[in-house]
């Protein structure tokens, strides 16, 4: 799994061969879920906690996020983003 970053439990993940519409993945005590680059969940499921961290760690990193799914298109190694602290 290509994680990007993990805080307080909670991985974030994104795969290159996941299809539109753009997101990242959000694994947290067993449950996953899908995000959109907006924070919309598109799939899946999280406590209401892990969803709330999973927002304060993605608008202050989403230009990464999106460097990152640039590179996932073209199939290259994609960076680590810094974890929620």
């Amino acid at each position: 799994m290509p994680e990007l970053a993990r805080f307080y439990g909670i991985v974030i993940a994104m795969f290159w061969r996941d299809y539109l519409p753009s997101h990242f993945r959000v694994y947290y005590a067993g449950q996953e879920a899908e995000i959109g680059p907006d924070g919309t969940l598109l799939a899946g499921s999280l406590p209401w906690r892990a969803l709330l961290l999973r927002e304060e760690w993605r608008c202050p990193h989403l230009d990464e996020w999106k460097a990152d799914r640039e590179r996932a298109s073209r199939k290259e190694p994609m960076e680590p983003i810094p974890p929620l602290e």
